[in-house]
């Protein structure tokens, strides 16, 4: 885990806040041991997830690709080439909804708003370092319009079955 405890906290509150303003059938099946802490989605989400994430198109459709996401502070972090169609829907659109579900036993569910990361941000560095780490190769250097993002959450739920 790369948080700070002001990360988790602040993932927490974001976790706490969006379940409160849930539905009640959401509320009624995130319940319990099964609606996961901040520290708990920290745990089960390190490393590469599948993420299926979706962007919506100019006449305002819906579309879902899958990414690699990997979650960084307490945001997750995906790329694309800017030749795929999510890339130019992000550049006008920048709304997305992401899942990671691991079968019945783990859904973490995300709105929010895809920031393009570039060099000034002050993660870049620690970004790409873990994406190199994680795949022996700068992102960066995978295609001529390599872009990566980070989701700025708005809401957050987590539901875990993890008794093993």
């Amino acid at each position: 885990m790369r948080e700070t405890p002001e990360e988790v906290a602040a993932l927490q509150e974001l976790m706490d806040a969006s379940y409160g303003r849930s539905t009640s059938h959401l509320r009624e099946i995130v319940s319990g041991a099964h609606r996961l802490t901040a520290e708990q989605v920290l745990e089960q989400l390190t490393g590469m997830k599948v993420l299926s994430l979706a962007t919506v198109t100019a006449s305002g459709e819906p579309r879902v690709s899958a990414v690699d996401g990997h979650l960084l502070h307490g945001r997750w972090t995906f790329g694309t080439d800017g030749r795929a169609a999510k890339a130019r829907h992000l550049a006008a659109r920048p709304a997305v909804s992401a899942a990671h579900v691991d079968g019945e036993r783990l859904g973490v569910f995300c709105h929010g708003r895809a920031v393009r990361l570039t060099p000034q941000d002050p993660l870049w560095a620690e970004t790409i370092e873990h994406w190199t780490a994680h795949y022996g190769t700068d992102p960066t250097t995978w295609g001529e319009d390599i872009r990566m993002f980070r989701i700025e959450p708005t809401w957050l739920v987590g539901y875990g079955d993890l008794a093993e």
